[in-house]
């Protein structure tokens, strides 16, 4: 019996956690995470790991001309980066006699059920059969708006597709302060439950290799979190942080947020859909009250006052009241065409049915 209670894990590691300071891959800190890991999975744990550090990596190695724009730049530290990381990985795992596996994905691959379904059966498979999955977005391709915010997105993602049982974000800082990490007198809040109001402690600046912040952190955790997911914020600098953290250690410094009941399959992928949604359901006061009512309830075309954008029946879109507010996200059962037909009419199916759709906390 293994002596962590949690089963599957999906681990995600921050670039500033990989990086030294001039841009080069940090091998001492690949290889102390990597023998956690190891440990981990032989102790029976399933684990994914999320891995940042290709485009920092690859910074450290090329020089680019002049000319070189930001996108190919991107692009370019991408592409030699991640061959020198994946290298890593590989011949340190196999040091533990671990087999690991590439998975590069675009905010493409998770557009509908079937890529959903594909992407589950994927890592299924991989982890059936041994295999660690390493997982990075595919950055040589994705440089538009349908990029993932960074990492902590794609890592939530992946949490909730796979049913994990935790999700464990390593940075380079200790947790969710109530105040500004640099002032001496904030406190780690160790335990972040549905009623902490943590926009107003958390500090909004960047990693220096990375694309989000602790926002970024706290909003993913807190929506994975509302998906029946432990997740744990970290320093990933920490020696243990991995194996302290999966045990609950008290001593350990770091950020919980704690699970909600759990929620369907489908509810899951609902939930991370947002940007790429298709149009947008205004609806009536009547049926807003309904739909966050402590009853489940559909949302039916009689509560309608607008329908906005071009969607087909099975597409995902935005559900918002009359003020513009977003409350929620659902897969529709009718086009943007026929559900502007039956705008406010009564007895017929529902525009949304309850059990494809996510409400926005």
């Amino acid at each position: 019996m293994s002596e962590y209670k949690y089963k599957k894990v999906v681990v995600k590691i921050g670039s500033n956690v990989l990086t030294s300071e001039n841009g080069n891959l940090d091998e001492l800190a690949l290889a102390q995470l990597t023998l956690q890991i190891a440990e981990i999975k032989k102790a029976g744990v399933e684990i994914i790991l999320v891995s940042s550090g290709a485009v920092a990596s690859g910074r450290g190695m090329v020089n680019l001309i002049d000319k070189t724009d930001s996108v190919a730049s991107r692009q370019v530290f991408a592409a030699v980066g991640q061959v020198k990381l994946l290298q890593n990985y590989y011949q340190l795992f196999q040091n533990h006699r671990i087999n690991c596996a590439q998975v590069l994905v675009t905010k493409e691959d998770f557009r509908d059920r079937v890529h959903y379904i594909n992407m589950q059966n994927c890592f299924n498979a991989l982890l059936q059969n041994g295999i660690l999955p390493i997982v990075n977005e595919n950055d040589v391709i994705s440089v538009t708006e349908l990029m993932f915010t960074d990492n902590d997105e794609l890592a939530g993602l992946i949490a909730t597709i796979t049913n994990a049982d935790a999700l464990l974000i390593l940075s380079n800082v200790d947790g969710l302060y109530d105040g500004n990490p640099k002032d001496e007198s904030s406190k780690i809040i160790s335990k972040i439950g549905e009623k902490i109001d943590f926009a107003q402690f958390v500090h909004s600046s960047k990693s220096d290799f990375g694309r989000g912040g602790m926002i970024t952190k706290s909003n993913i955790a807190r929506k994975v979190a509302a998906n029946g997911i432990t997740v744990k914020i970290g320093n990933g600098k920490k020696k243990h942080i991995l194996i302290d953290l999966l045990k609950d250690n008290e001593c350990v410094i770091g950020s919980t947020f704690v699970p909600k009941k759990l929620i369907s399959s489908a509810k899951k992928q609902i939930s991370f859909a947002e940007t790429l949604t298709k149009g947008e359901i205004i609806i009536n006061e009547g049926a807003k009250s309904a739909l966050l009512a402590v009853k489940a309830n559909s949302l039916l075309t009689v509560g309608i006052v607008k329908i906005n954008g071009e969607f087909q029946s099975g597409d995902v879109v935005k559900i918002a009241d009359e003020k513009g507010k977003v409350i929620g996200l659902g897969k529709v059962q009718y086009s943007a065409k026929r559900g502007s037909e039956l705008i406010g009419q009564k007895n017929q199916k529902p525009m949304v049915h309850y059990d494809y759709l996510y409400l926005i906390e």
